[in-house]
């Protein structure tokens, strides 16, 4: 059985490693310990960060509601709640939308929530 060396597999553990660190800055782009280190930094912020991606959004998306809602005179947790009671199921996310493109539209939906709610 002919002796397995490892140098290939090596070189190409380490030219991966210098791929994925390509655009870093000084040593962490050709210094190998330095890269493989901020390669593994970088996956860890990229995984941490695609996951408060969603988080953020839903945040942005109830601000602009509830900027929306206090120009129409009711605060954002009536609206909501408003909206729960008359059965209108929309998500965060096009209530947001409608509000931005469609003010109309939006002051409409106050309305009918308004009058859900009796006020």
């Amino acid at each position: 059985m002919p002796r397995s060396k490892s140098s290939s597999n090596s070189r190409r553990k380490v030219k991966k490693i210098f791929k994925m660190a390509k655009g870093f800055w000084g040593g962490h782009r050709r210094v190998k310990k330095a890269a493989r280190e901020g390669v593994i930094h970088a996956l860890q912020h990229s995984f941490r960060d695609r996951h408060m991606k969603k988080q953020d959004f839903r945040s942005l998306w109830i601000v602009r509601i509830n900027a929306a809602c206090r120009l129409n005179e009711i605060s954002y947790s009536r609206f909501i709640d408003g909206l729960k009671q008359s059965g209108i199921l929309l998500n965060r996310k096009s209530l947001a939308d409608m509000a931005l493109r469609d003010p109309a539209g939006f002051t409409g939906m106050v309305q009918l929530v308004k009058k859900q709610l009796g006020a």
